[in-house]
């Protein structure tokens, strides 16, 4: 169920730790990759930012 509304075309935040840092990420999904389980999220610049799913803390 989750999975299924992450492959919506809309604008999300998403919060994450990565490095034991808390970081956030704003943008569109890019790619879902279930295996590698990774997140890909392309923001307003174009940049592609990768976040592991077991890293994720919130998504709004």
């Amino acid at each position: 169920m989750l999975l299924k509304g992450l492959s919506r075309n809309r604008l999300i935040t998403i919060s994450y730790y990565k490095a034991g840092l808390l970081k956030t990420c704003k943008g569109r999904i890019y790619n879902l990759d279930l295996c590698q389980q990774i997140l890909s999220i392309k923001d307003e610049h174009q940049q592609v930012c990768c976040i592991r799913l077991s890293g994720i803390k919130e998504i709004r």
